[in-house]
């Protein structure tokens, strides 16, 4: 069962709340991030992107700039920017994208969870990245930027969400990319014991997006309780900063797929060899979205095709089988393009359904790739049922959106 805790959360004043806030720190690089920066010294990237504030191509990993981050957190604390909370509090984060708003609640997760798999995770880690976020929540002794949970629906956590956030909200603004972010603060302690009790009884949060930070918090709090002789379990770095939001609200993006050749083949070829697993339809040159699962768009040469899975090339009783990324990974890619490790092969490369099908077809037409293929989305129930399975999902298989704003709220460890 679920553990959290409520937490006095250090976050900007109200009026400071849109310089403050930021874009999570591994959806731009350090160029993006210092342009995005420029000429406001209130932006968090200067302390999840600290090396926008040394010369450009510095190295992000140096000791400098870690420290840096600290002397930028500190200086936040210092100048007002950042104010903690004088007593615990559950938060609500709601995000507005397209119309629909999905509601979160902000907690502090417990590092126990992770490490026992109350908390469950679909992706692989890499440990590089991970000691990369371990070193920033180390020397910042913070989690200064949240992680993305999903937790099964509640009707009472539903109507809780639902009364809160009748009342005037704490931060409501759209950032630069079109998104509402909407923020309140938990004051009832009846409220906030009932949110705990509630969680008590959910058997399993599920990560979203963030795995690398979920797994850097949840080890460095774990370093932590190993550090100390007098380790009771209740202290402040047991836990982490997330937002759980509930299933059901969450919407996961198609993840797509561009590639440099057809392995020698010519184009002809290509759609023969399809055809042994595929049934194959001629679109046209406007753009086909990919109807339903074990359906793909492709396109190639100016031209979209509807490609439909043949039945026995997939195993709906293999939670991972019957993933389209799977099908089209071992019929497409591997089988007829050789290409057998997505991480590592400089031959394919992948696009966020945000950017839309005509991001396809622009790095298509441009000569840079040769073809595109567009995915249907994965479900929350398959990444649930994966996870619940102890599965691990391939590569490039799920796309959040929105982001989660960073800069809204930090949880320190002490």
């Amino acid at each position: 069962m679920a553990k959290i805790k409520p937490f006095k959360g250090l976050r900007p004043p109200k009026e400071l709340v849109e310089q403050v806030a930021s874009r999570p720190y591994d959806v731009l690089n350090s160029e993006e991030a210092r342009q995005e920066a420029q000429g406001n010294e209130k932006s968090l990237y200067h302390i999840i992107k600290p090396e926008i504030d040394f010369a450009p191509g510095t190295d992000e990993h140096s000791p400098e700039v870690y420290h840096k981050a600290v002397d930028n957190f500190n200086m936040f604390q210092q100048k007002g920017w950042l104010v903690q909370d004088n007593k615990e509090h559950y938060y609500i984060y709601a995000q507005t994208m397209n119309g629909h708003t999905q509601y979160g609640l902000v907690v502090g997760a417990n590092v126990d969870d992770y490490m026992s798999g109350v908390i469950k995770k679909h992706e692989l880690t890499r440990r590089d990245k991970e000691e990369d976020r371990m070193k920033h929540v180390r020397i910042n002794n913070a989690n200064v930027e949240p992680v993305f949970f999903a937790y099964p629906d509640n009707d009472e956590l539903d109507a809780i969400i639902k009364r809160e956030t009748s009342r005037a909200p704490e931060y409501d603004f759209i950032a630069p990319d079109g998104f509402g972010h909407h923020f309140w603060v938990i004051d009832d302690d009846k409220t906030i014991g009932r949110i705990t009790e509630i969680f008590a009884h959910i058997p399993s949060l599920y990560i979203a997006d963030g795995h690398h930070r979920t797994a850097a918090a949840a080890l460095v709090g774990n370093e932590k309780a190993q550090q100390n002789p007098k380790h009771r379990g209740d202290e402040e770095y047991n836990y982490f900063l997330a937002v759980c939001f509930p299933a059901s609200q969450l919407k996961i993006i198609d993840y797509n797929r561009v590639v440099k050749d057809l392995n020698g083949l010519t184009p002809q070829e290509f759609i023969e060899k399809l055809k042994e697993h595929f049934t194959v339809e001629e679109k046209g040159e406007q753009i086909y979205h990919p109807a339903k699962l074990h359906n793909f768009a492709l396109y190639l040469e100016g031209k979209w095709y509807s490609l439909t899975a043949k039945e026995g090339t997939y195993d709906d009783n293999d939670p991972i089988g019957v993933l389209d990324v799977t099908i089209s990974s071992n019929l497409i890619l591997r089988d007829i393009l050789g290409i057998t490790d997505l991480r590592t092969d400089k031959r394919i490369d992948f696009v966020g359904g945000i950017r839309g099908l005509e991001e396809l077809k622009r790095r298509v037409d441009s000569g840079e790739m040769k073809m595109a293929l567009a995915l249907y989305p994965v479900s929350m129930k398959q990444l649930m049922d994966i996870a619940d399975t102890g599965n691990i999902m391939p590569p490039k298989t799920t796309w959040f959106e929105p982001k989660l704003r960073s800069g809204l709220i930090i949880h320190k460890l002490d």
